[in-house]
């Protein structure tokens, strides 16, 4: 997936440097959860897909941008969920929640294309069904952690506070 960074974004130009094709210090497990779910959460919610990403709000991203932040760092585009289990996702039913979310979205992408409008992805005939699946996975996720499923997304300023490496 290619991608173009821009200022309201928390895209990136490029992977990092990989070893055997894993990258090698993007970030620790802990962020990696944390972007996953992030983007789970607004891939879930039709409410906030329409008063957000249909508005234009820039503090959340776009489509694209969750995408981003679902599949880049973690690689899931090119690989399972579970090859993550016991670092990123706590059991084998977290990770095939994630990736049957992610196989919906990323099918939906390659149709419509990554710079398509919100409407193209909103109106596609499997976006319901991206929705739901995204929705079970980041519900999942959520009540694992200990946290309510239900609150608003958070945006990309917080999720980039929330993920700051201590130092």
């Amino acid at each position: 997936m290619t991608v173009q960074g821009s200022e309201n974004s928390s895209r990136r130009g490029r992977r990092s440097s990989t070893m055997g094709g894993m990258p090698t210090n993007d970030m620790p497990w802990w962020r990696w959860r944390s972007n996953v779910r992030s983007a789970l959460h607004m891939l879930s919610d039709p409410g906030f897909q329409r008063e957000c990403w249909l508005a234009g709000r820039e503090e959340y991203g776009d489509v694209t941008d969750a995408v981003y932040r679902l599949v880049e760092d973690t690689w899931l585009d090119n690989w399972s969920a579970e090859k993550y289990v016991g670092t990123i996702f706590r059991d084998a039913e977290e990770a095939a929640l994630v990736d049957a979310a992610v196989l919906r979205v990323l099918r939906i992408m390659h149709e419509v294309g990554p710079d398509a409008l919100v409407s193209a992805y909103l109106d596609h005939p499997g976006w319901p069904e991206a929705v739901r699946a995204a929705r079970e996975a980041h519900v999942r996720l959520s009540v694992s952690d200990g946290e309510e499923p239900d609150v608003p997304p958070r945006t990309l300023d917080v999720l980039r506070i929330m993920t700051r490496s201590a130092g």
